[in-house]
């Protein structure tokens, strides 16, 4: 069987992936991922089991609302019971009650699961099959047909397994989706398991649902494709039970840009970066910054020799370009890194930096790492220790001294006071703040003494404060790494400070963080001016 010039895309994040660790999507985000995921461009989206949960019912009397441009809404449920009718059956009156336009039902197909979990007869399982899928297209859905444990009960009992596909098939189903519902298989395993049914159906849409418990998701969904199957179906980001599903976000960019099979519409591979990052914001998960195509470290480029072959041609340590997929070349600065790294930082800020100069920070940058500064997540110390390194560059302020004074009053309360001396354009501050901690009133302190002077830093707010402890077996000697988030209107940075003095620490990070700030706000109000 010839791979297909086009698939469709079967997204189950809603249902499969709502089964992860962590995750509990309530209707509002089920909503919202629901209208990313037809941004996107991918032909269904399964909303989740309607039969299960009251949540699933209240999603899809409301998904009837939602203006999909491209995407066809998907109920998902099982076969009527063992012994009954399926006009009668609760669980299919609830896929018909979801009112979607396509219903997915779920059937069983080993022979373990038949006598073991079901406890029927081999006959009684495929009149189960048969009949519901059956009444449910009378009922005018497009009907999709699950077979669980497809690859581990075809090579349990091949002629039973074919014998549910064919049940399915007499029900009129329009895809059978092979399911590796345990994630057990190898790719070669499902090829050729695949081919064989493609030859036993000839004429039938055949669909590919893999998890990953093997680390072969996307391995054996493509595995599939090259035997002929046309409906993928897998999850953003991977998400779903146990280890997870076949992650549609390597999956959809592999068949488009390696294998040449169309899956979205045009120009919708670009906006891949922002859906996967977007869900998982939603599902109020960290983006996995490692992951293939989409995560920020995709094509983060850190070792010297790497980064000085890029300057020369990006494809030399590229598999494709980062912007097919909507995301973006970083070169990383680290005590890994070469001039080049360096003189590249300096170029994406307009700065005309000499190989001496790059190599001086380079170096700058090497000494503070082995003391335990790490630059990789904080490019506005980077930025500023490059704005440094010019002659004449003057900062928006300057530290005299700071004091911190904790005060303990009984066995649990205390006070706690910091002073900030400063000198901002030839003019001297002395100011002090009370805080929660040492480093609360030094921020409050320094907030203080600058907003006079400089009132747009009441648009600066912390948004992320770590804390990390590098030579534990030290003890209270032990050296601190601290690294600050801060964010404006329209920005978002990092800055880190290192040493044995957390208050030192904290301080180095919280002003580079406030001096950073200020020369973006100093920079957007000169590209204002030349607009005007």
């Amino acid at each position: 069987m010839p791979t297909p010039a086009q698939v469709v895309i079967y997204d189950t994040t809603l249902r499969d992936g709502s089964q992860s660790e962590g995750i509990s999507f309530s209707v509002e985000d089920k909503l919202k991922i629901a209208s990313l995921l037809d941004e996107l461009g991918v032909a269904y989206i399964e909303g989740g089991w309607p039969g299960s949960n009251p949540k699933d019912a209240a999603f899809f009397r409301r998904a009837r609302d939602l203006n999909l441009r491209h995407a066809r809404l998907a109920a998902f449920g099982m076969t009527c019971r063992v012994g009954g009718q399926p006009e009668d059956d609760p669980n299919i009156k609830a896929l018909l009650d979801a009112q979607t336009p396509v219903v997915t039902v779920v059937g069983k197909t080993s022979m373990l699961h038949v006598t073991e979990v079901l406890r029927t007869t081999p006959e009684e399982n495929l009149r189960i099959i048969r009949e519901s899928l059956a009444f449910l297209k009378t009922q005018g859905k497009e009907v999709i047909y699950d077979a669980e444990h497809f690859f581990d009960g075809f090579k349990l009992d091949r002629d039973y397994a074919l014998a549910t596909l064919r049940a399915a098939v007499d029900g009129q189903a329009e895809v059978l989706v092979l399911c590796d519902t345990n994630g057990g298989t190898l790719p070669w395993e499902v090829e050729e398991i695949t081919a064989t049914v493609a030859g036993e159906f000839p004429g039938v849409s055949l669909g590919i649902h893999t998890h990953n418990d093997s680390e072969l998701g996307v391995a054996n969904t493509l595995a599939a494709v090259r035997q002929g199957a046309v409906h993928i179906q897998g999850t953003i980001n991977g998400y779903g039970e146990r280890c997870g599903n076949a992650n549609l976000c390597s999956i959809i960019p592999d068949l488009e840009l390696k294998m040449g099979v169309r899956c979205l519409p045009e120009g919708a591979l670009r906006r891949l970066s922002h859906i996967s990052r977007s869900v998982a914001e939603t599902a109020n998960m960290a983006p996995d910054t490692h992951q293939p195509y989409v995560g920020k470290s995709a094509f983060a480029h850190k070792g010297g020799i790497h980064v000085a072959a890029m300057r020369r041609t990006v494809e030399s340590y590229q598999h494709i370009d980062p912007a097919l997929v909507g995301n973006e070349m970083r070169f990383l600065i680290s005590d890994l890194s070469g001039r080049g790294n360096v003189l590249h930082e300096a170029e994406k800020m307009g700065m005309d930096l000499s190989s001496d100069k790059a190599h001086a920070v380079l170096e700058e940058i090497k000494r503070l790492e082995h003391e335990g500064y790490v630059f990789e997540g904080a490019e506005a110390s980077v930025a500023l220790m490059l704005r440094r390194s010019v002659e004449g560059y003057i900062p928006p302020f300057e530290l005299l001294n700071f004091t911190t004074l904790v005060i303990q009053n009984g066995e649990y309360g205390s006070e706690v006071e910091a002073t900030v001396k400063l000198r901002v354009k030839g003019e001297v501050f002395h100011t002090a703040a009370e805080g929660n901690g040492p480093v609360n009133a030094l921020d409050k302190a320094l907030r203080k003494a600058l907003t006079p002077v400089y009132p747009e830093i009441a648009n600066f707010h912390l948004a992320d404060y770590k804390v990390r402890i590098l030579d534990g077996n030290r003890g209270t000697a032990a050296t601190t790494r601290v690294l600050i988030d801060t964010q404006n209107s329209h920005r978002r940075w990092s800055t880190v400070g290192a040493g044995t003095n957390i208050i030192n620490a904290s301080w180095r990070a919280l002003v580079d963080s406030v001096e950073y700030g200020l020369l973006l706000e100093q920079e957007q109000q000169q590209r204002e001016e030349v607009r005007v």
